[in-house]
């Protein structure tokens, strides 16, 4: 069933060089929807991968707490399975090889998958090896012939991107060698619904994964999770540890536990998914609203980052540049483009020393404790910052 519509939104990170290119902004349906038998929430308009990844626009090593959250990360991973210098870790969706670095630190042979050329160039250039291809089943069984078995494959942020999530599990499954697990890190449904984190949604995003859907799609790919963790990266994510079905007797009990709370809870409940998008669209007003009102007060208001979920939030809630007329964000690749959609241009960071905003809206809103550290002279003369999820408030 379908329960929130976004709306027509443009590719969430489909940024435009200029002015010219609106005119052919190509923009497409954002409806979720869930499924009541397996808990799947999902998007079933889907962009051609080529056209979403092959040249793409985001890459992880521009924030401190991605940082710091990749070495707690590479470490835990490097204790539970005993790795050492024989050991290969594959990524897929490896990025710009910033979480890998953190592996071959620590004395681990690592290989990144990246399909997106412009970004796997990056991860190359820091010692990464990396394959340009979207890896899925027959991929996985590819990188095993060609690189032996692996230890550990890791998907941040992936499995939710990809069409045939049991198809790319299986993949997993075909490149681990014995006693391998696949970890899989993915925004978490149950924190998506209960801290209204619909801005989550966008295109890239296909699935919105809760412990139940997640085991469903392991036995289908003939794996077992033995373990989940969970981690307040981008608003709230789950980490799974899934091995190979014949190296496990079953799902660990603890997972199993996990998946009935979630029943007992009505994750998969009709009314608790219209119940999130009654609260999607009373935060779009509330956040309106405040705005308007600062601007009618006098009151200049700027953004804080580029993300793709600001696409989603902007777009959703018709905030254009008559009310927040720039954003900044450190990353090279943005700056200097134009946000989808709603065309707020993106500037340096630096450019807060210039015009001095007022209020600045923090569209990367689950880094807010970072930026709020790093923008310091910005509130000592005075700024406000506004946190817009759950609710909007003004952090003073």
């Amino acid at each position: 069933m379908g329960f929130l519509d976004l709306g027509a939104q443009p590719l969430a990170n489909a940024f435009l060089r200029d002015r010219s290119e609106i005119a052919d902004e190509a923009k497409f349906p954002l409806v979720l929807h869930g499924c009541t038998n397996c808990g799947l929430v999902q998007l079933v308009d889907v962009i051609d991968p080529e056209v979403l990844f092959r040249n793409y626009i985001y890459v992880t090593g521009t924030s401190e707490t991605i940082a710091a959250h990749n070495r707690s990360y590479a470490k835990t991973v490097v204790d539970l399975l005993t790795l050492d210098a024989g050991s290969l870790v594959v990524e897929a969706a490896s990025n710009d090889g910033s979480l890998l670095t953190c592996f071959k630190e620590l004395g681990v042979r690592v290989l990144g998958v990246e399909p997106a050329r412009n970004i796997a160039a990056l991860a190359i250039e820091r010692g990464i090896p990396t394959e340009t291809v979207f890896f899925d089943r027959e991929q996985g069984a590819r990188l095993r012939q060609a690189h032996g078995p692996a230890r550990a494959l890791l998907a941040n942020n992936v499995l939710a991107h990809v069409d045939d999530p049991a198809g790319f599990l299986a993949g997993a499954r075909a490149l681990l060698g014995e006693g391998g697990l696949a970890v899989v890190e993915a925004p978490y449904l149950g924190e998506m619904l209960e801290r209204v984190e619909y801005d989550t949604i966008y295109h890239e995003h296909l699935s919105y994964f809760s412990v139940t859907a997640l085991l469903r799609l392991c036995e289908a790919a003939g794996l077992s999770v033995v373990r989940i963790d969970f981690v307040p990266v981008h608003g709230g994510s789950l980490r799974m540890y899934a091995g190979r079905a014949e190296d496990h007797d079953g799902h660990a009990e603890e997972v199993l536990k996990l998946a009935a709370a979630e029943r007992e809870a009505g994750m998969a409940s009709p009314v608790r998914w219209r119940k999130f998008a009654q609260a999607a669209e009373a935060q779009r007003a509330e956040l309106l609203s405040l705005l308007r009102r600062l601007g009618e007060a006098g009151k200049t208001v700027a953004a804080y980052g580029a993300p793709a979920k600001g696409t989603t939030m902007l777009n959703f809630c018709g905030v254009g540049p008559d009310l927040v007329p720039f954003t900044v964000d450190r990353s090279h690749l943005k700056v200097g483009t134009l946000m989808p959609g709603t065309h707020i241009p993106v500037l340096p960071v630096e450019t807060l020393l210039t015009r001095e905003p007022d209020y600045l809206l923090l569209l990367a809103w689950n880094f807010a404790d970072e930026i709020i550290q790093q923008q310091q002279a910005f509130r000592k003369r005075g700024g406000q910052f506004i946190v817009p999820i759950p609710s909007p408030r003004i952090v003073a």
